[in-house]
């Protein structure tokens, strides 16, 4: 089963941030893919060359998303632009946010040794200064399905907004067994969550996959082995979020900067940056459910499996071939 987490940020936030304005799907494109070897992000996926991009864009506009900010590597912006942005720009308002290694809080210094930025949380932090609206986040190398837009698009903008609290988020979450590749490890923000679907935790493993006995391990970010249940609920990093988010995200940098061993490596994950809010007592969260499917292409050798499954849904007729006319 798959899961939509609702969670309530604290009131540490300031209201003055929230704003009703655009309907905006925020897109993290800014990694080169290493495992996948490549940019998979615009590597053509449907039937006539469609990435799975086109496809979340496109779900997104279905549910009511009227805005995409794409948080890409400056030096990629010619290429995203004519592949992705250009192609789109008619049919949903588009904008950028840069993800620089160098965009950090007052008083920190990039590292001698770092070569890349600083994670998932540090790329929606990019994205600070163009968005005034509530907005998801997604990876732009995943399928979610057109259901968890949809959802993540009422819970963020409710038909009465007085049924809503002003500070609060929601998680797209599926089942471990159906985001695990043939073909090496994958990394997944594993929750834990009470009988009334309180979520408790979330936690970043990495190098999650399946072992000759059929165990399924990974390896938390303190290095210690994690065995997991194929029904784990985990975070494939659909988030959804009012812009108060980043006020909070200014200290949290901070504080991951100031306590982190190693700031050559270090990363800082959305998942991390909400358990972290959930154990200061800042969030509560609880799971919605929906039938939203989710695949995606982590290794090169993912690729036919993708491709077969969004060619069984053009024959189904869930999208038209081409996507964009």
């Amino acid at each position: 089963m798959d899961f939509v987490v609702a969670c309530t940020l604290g009131s540490a936030l300031k209201p003055s941030r929230f704003v009703m304005h655009t309907p905006t799907l925020l897109v993290l494109a800014a990694g080169m893919g290493s495992r996948y070897g490549g940019l998979k992000q615009i590597d053509p996926m449907g039937p006539s060359g469609e990435a799975l991009l086109d496809y979340s864009i496109w779900d997104a506009i279905q549910a009511g998303f009227r805005k995409v900010v794409f948080v890409i590597r400056e030096e990629f912006e010619k290429d995203f632009r004519e592949s992705v942005g250009n192609r789109i720009a008619s049919h949903i308002e588009v904008d950028y946010a840069f993800q620089s290694i160098e965009d950090l809080p007052p008083g920190f210094d990039v590292p001698p040794a770092r070569e890349k930025p600083w994670g998932t949380a540090h790329a929606l932090y990019s994205a600070r200064k163009v968005i005034s609206s509530s907005f998801a986040v997604i990876n732009a190398d995943d399928f979610y399905g057109r259901d968890a837009y949809a959802q993540a698009y009422h819970f963020l903008f409710p038909a009465s907004a007085g049924n809503r609290n002003p500070s609060s988020c929601c998680l797209v979450a599926y089942s471990l067994v159906n985001t695990l590749s043939d073909h090496g490890g994958v990394n997944r923000g594993v929750t834990s969550q009470t009988a009334g679907h309180e979520l408790e935790l979330v936690e970043e493993v990495t190098g999650i996959m399946r072992n000759a006995v059929g165990e399924i391990k990974g390896l938390a970010l303190d290095g210690s082995e994690r065995v997991l249940d194929e029904n784990t609920c985990v975070s494939m990093n659909f988030w959804g979020f009012s812009p108060l988010i980043f006020d909070q995200m200014q200290d949290q940098f901070s504080q991951f900067l100031a306590s982190s061993e190693n700031l050559d490596t270090a990363e800082w994950h959305i998942p991390t940056l909400v358990d972290l809010l959930l154990k200061k007592g800042e969030a509560s969260c609880q799971v919605i459910s929906t039938d939203g499917n989710w695949f995606g292409v982590t290794h090169r050798e993912d690729k036919p499996m993708v491709m077969n499954a969004i060619g069984s849904l053009v024959t189904q007729g869930e999208y038209g071939s081409p996507l964009w006319e």
